[in-house]
């Protein structure tokens, strides 16, 4: 006589997939599974972060290197991250992390306590204003990086997040009183370099349009040869952010070969072009990696 199982649960309902509602992936898993991210699974039928508390790097930056200019300059600020990323961009400067799971790379767990600690320790010893969540794309794991930042904000310090701003607005409203600044990635101004990298330009300019209205924010663009380079597309992402706020700064940056892209790095005179397009609508443009 077979014993029924133990859920109740028919086999199809077993089988069910879970969605994942961070981003535009909306990945099904099944139990056991994990996401394009590398970053949350099905554990037990709910789609959980299995980078929380998981660390990867840590380290006392300038605050000009998140990079934020018109942001308490000249300060230092302590910085954390752990591994994953939603997009896959062969030329990813962070690729050891953000385009690993957590088998693949070293981590060290710790609680959002700790890390107030630490971040205490380093206001009292080095200056620093508060945490920032940087290296991989820290709103894979959303959770940790808002446990972690209402506590740097009862503790009177500041929450800087550095993001591709690939995540659904509801995501962005969990996180977004306990974030003071921001910085976010535009990785071309066309849906078409979005696709080649899996990402979706509209979720990132939603995200912008909303963050910017309770965050100081700053943009960054890569200049990436054979990807968006085009300098009609620089104009219309200058326009497309004069729209939303002239004031907000662009950092316009020049790659080097890394990952799996080796063309060679972007000429500084495009990097000086660029800047010049941008400067006839936004008010702060800056060079980045010249």
């Amino acid at each position: 006589m077979n014993e029924p199982a133990v859920s109740g649960l028919s086999e199809a309902q077993e089988d069910k997939p879970a969605v994942c509602d961070v981003c535009m992936h909306a990945c099904a898993l099944h139990e056991g599974d994990t996401g394009a991210c590398r970053a949350r699974r099905n554990i037990e039928g709910a789609i959980r972060p299995v980078n929380y508390g998981r660390i990867t790097s840590i380290a006392l930056d300038p605050i000009e290197k998140k990079p934020l200019r018109h942001f308490h300059p000249g300060s230092p600020i302590l910085s954390i991250g752990s591994f994953g990323c939603n997009l896959s961009c062969a030329f990813c400067q962070n690729h050891e992390i953000s385009q690993h799971g957590g088998d693949s790379v070293r981590a060290y767990e710790y609680t959002p306590h700790e890390l107030l600690e630490i971040a205490v320790r380093a206001a009292r010893e080095e200056g620093s204003i508060g945490l920032a969540y940087t290296y991989n794309e820290p709103l894979t794991g959303y959770e940790f990086v808002r446990d972690t930042a209402r506590l740097i904000h009862e503790a009177g310090m500041l929450n800087v997040l550095v993001t591709n701003g690939e995540v659904n607005i509801k995501i962005l409203e969990e996180i977004l009183p306990y974030t003071d600044a921001m910085n976010v990635d535009i990785k071309g101004f066309r849906d078409d370099i979005y696709k080649r990298l899996g990402g979706d330009l509209d979720m990132v300019k939603s995200f912008i349009k909303r963050a910017a209205r309770d965050s100081h924010i700053e943009i960054t663009s890569l200049i990436v040869p054979g990807y968006n380079d085009d300098p009609g597309d620089m104009k219309k992402e200058a326009e497309w952010i004069a729209s939303v706020d002239p004031g907000i700064p662009l950092h316009i940056t020049r790659y080097f070969p890394a990952f799996r892209y080796d063309a060679p790095p972007t000429g500084i005179g495009l990097i000086e072009k660029m800047v010049e397009i941008a400067g006839g609508y936004l008010d702060n443009v800056y060079p980045g990696n010249v």
